[in-house]
C-alpha cells in the first residue's frame, strides 16, 4: 500500500489536486471532510459549546470563528480537540481498504501537524496569496478570517523542504491537471 498526501496552504487547490490524483487510482480520505462530520454531531457541538462558552450551538462556526478572529490562540484549542478525532477516522480509513495499493489523503495541516512519516509521498499544492485570497473570497469566506488563518499555518519554503513534488496552481485548470498527472505518471513509473 502506497500513502500518498495531498496538502497546501488555505485556497491552493488541494481538493481539486486529491480528486484529479485519486480518480479511477483509490480511495481518497479528505480531512475537511471528516470535520464536517464531526460539526453535526449533538455531542461533539456540546463539546465545543462547553470548551468555548458558546450558548448559541445552532450557529456554533459562526461563533467559533469570531472567537479565533478575537484570539488566534482560540484556533490552537480548537484543533487540539479536532485533530485526535480526525486521525482517528484515518486509522479506519487505511484500515477499510487496507488491501488497496493506493490511497490518497488530502489533509490541509498535515506539515503543521507532523503527520510526514505517515505517507510515502507527499504533494504541496502551491499559490501565490492574492489568488488564494480570491478564492476563499469567491467561496463566501471573509478576507479578516482568511488572515487569521493564514497566519496559522506555515509558509511554503518550510513546507516544500517536506514534500516530493510541490505543484503550482495559479493557471487554469486544464494547465494544473497536466501537471499534476504528469509528476504522477513518472512517480508510477519510478515504482513499478
Amino acid at each position: 500500500m502506497i500513502k500518498i498526501g495531498i496538502t497546501g496552504s488555505l485556497a491552493s487547490g488541494k481538493t481539486t489536486a486529491s480528486k484529479i490524483l485519486s480518480a479511477n487510482k483509490g480511495p481518497l480520505f479528505v480531512a475537511d471532510r471528516e470535520v464536517k462530520k464531526l460539526y453535526k454531531k449533538k455531542s461533539f457541538k456540546n463539546l465545543l459549546s462547553k470548551k468555548f462558552n458558546i450558548d448559541e450551538k445552532k450557529n456554533i462556526k459562526s461563533s467559533l470563528k469570531k472567537i479565533i478572529t478575537k484570539d488566534i490562540s482560540n484556533l490552537t484549542k480548537l484543533e487540539q480537540i479536532i485533530h485526535p478525532l480526525v486521525r482517528k477516522e484515518m486509522r479506519k480509513f487505511i484500515k477499510k481498504y487496507k488491501n488497496k495499493k493506493l490511497l490518497f489523503f488530502e489533509i490541509p495541516l498535515l506539515i503543521e501537524s507532523n503527520l510526514m512519516k505517515n505517507f510515502d509521498i507527499i504533494f504541496l499544492i502551491k499559490a501565490n496569496k492574492k489568488t488564494r485570497i480570491k478564492r476563499f473570497v469567491a467561496k463566501g469566506g471573509n478576507p479578516k478570517f482568511f488572515e487569521t488563518l493564514n497566519k496559522k499555518q506555515l509558509d511554503h519554503k518550510t513546507k516544500a523542504q517536506f514534500c516530493d513534488y510541490i505543484v503550482v496552481n495559479e493557471k487554469k485548470l486544464k494547465i494544473f491537471k497536466i501537471k499534476l498527472l504528469d509528476i504522477f505518471k513518472r512517480y508510477e513509473r519510478s515504482i513499478s
